[in-house]
């Protein structure tokens, strides 16, 4: 075909009505499930594409999301999120749509910003990050009937069978147990785990995947404390190895505290001591560390599904209902 593919080519291709096609990019939840695949098949053959700028003059919505950017900080933290902003913005302009960043500092900077756009009508859903316990801007934007999606569980009591809002996250007991079990298979049973200080839903999570992969196998091992920083998790763990504590490897909450017991291991002469991190940052890479992956071009997938469907071209958000209100990336472990 030399011309684009058009609305009426997708619906000759899919045997369906022109309006079948306009329900199943606009609004797919009205369609039935099989015809919906036909028409999804159509428009991955024929490569169709919605005009963008057309499609925002005819349904008065800005088809753009709007995501919220961390202050830059420095050092090695932060990569995960800036992968996950990119493939997110690559992903959406797949659909039609269009991804808005904005800064802010604090929750309540965030929610002062979101009134501004959704005000204005700038975006037609929002990308929340970095969620925790009592988050204000999950319910602030529940109160508005904003649709959003959550990049961090809601941390309620039961999130995937009562959950308070759509969410995606990385699996992260699952990625420490990965962690944990080849710490075990390498090195010995005695295998530590130096994460940040308790009350952190993400850190928590991690260190429950520790908890469990040596209680499979009847391991042991200490847990340090230490908040995210190379210096501060060096400290740490120099002091506790002067004080003569053996342990045969380490899995760390981050990169940054892994990086920090790199550190500390070699000043102490223990420079082979296996030390797994979480993130896969491009430092740890460097340095040779083994860690968790966090996958985040398939959280921003997740985040697109359920805003907009499997191949959706505008929001039309899926209830928050039992089950099947998140989507859960399982992470891989990279060994180095």
């Amino acid at each position: 075909m030399s011309r684009a593919p058009t609305v009426d080519d997708v619906a000759r291709l899919a045997g369906v009505s022109r309006q079948t096609v306009s329900n199943v990019l606009n609004t797919p939840a009205v369609v039935r499930a099989a015809t919906r695949e036909r028409v999804e098949a159509a428009i991955a053959d024929l490569g169709y594409r919605p005009h963008a700028a057309a499609r925002r003059l005819r349904t008065r919505r800005s088809s753009t999301i709007g995501v919220h950017l961390d202050p830059y900080a420095g050092g090695i933290s932060g990569v995960v999120l800036d992968r996950f902003v990119h493939a997110l913005t690559e992903r959406a302009s797949d659909r039609g749509m269009r991804v808005l960043v904005y800064a802010a500092r604090s929750p309540e900077e965030e929610m002062a910003r979101l009134a501004d756009l959704l005000d204005g009508g700038e975006v037609d859903a929002v990308v929340v990050t970095g969620t925790f316990h009592g988050d204000p801007r999950t319910g602030w934007l529940s109160g508005r009937d904003m649709p959003f999606v959550s990049f961090g569980r809601p941390w309620g009591e039961d999130d995937v069978e009562a959950p308070a809002h759509l969410w995606v996250d990385v699996d992260g007991a699952a990625g420490t147990a990965a962690a944990t079990r080849h710490a075990l298979a390498v090195a010995g049973p005695r295998v530590a785990f130096l994460g940040w200080p308790e009350g952190s839903g993400t850190g928590d999570d991690r260190e429950r995947g520790w908890r469990e992969a040596l209680a499979s196998v009847g391991g042991r091992g200490p847990r340090w404390y230490a908040e995210e920083g190379v210096g501060t998790a060096r400290a740490v763990v120099e002091r506790v190895l002067r004080a003569g504590e053996e342990v045969d490897a380490i899995v760390c909450v981050s990169d940054s505290l892994a990086i920090g017991a790199h550190l500390a291991a070699g000043a102490a002469g223990l420079p082979g001591l296996p030390i797994v991190g979480f993130d896969n940052t491009p430092a740890a890479e460097a340095l040779g560390l083994s860690s968790v992956e966090q996958l985040p071009e398939r959280v921003a997938a997740g985040a697109l599904e359920l805003l907009m469907g499997a191949t959706g071209s505008v929001v039309a958000p899926r209830p928050a209902e039992s089950g099947s209100a998140h989507v859960l990336v399982e992470p891989r472990l990279v060994v180095r």
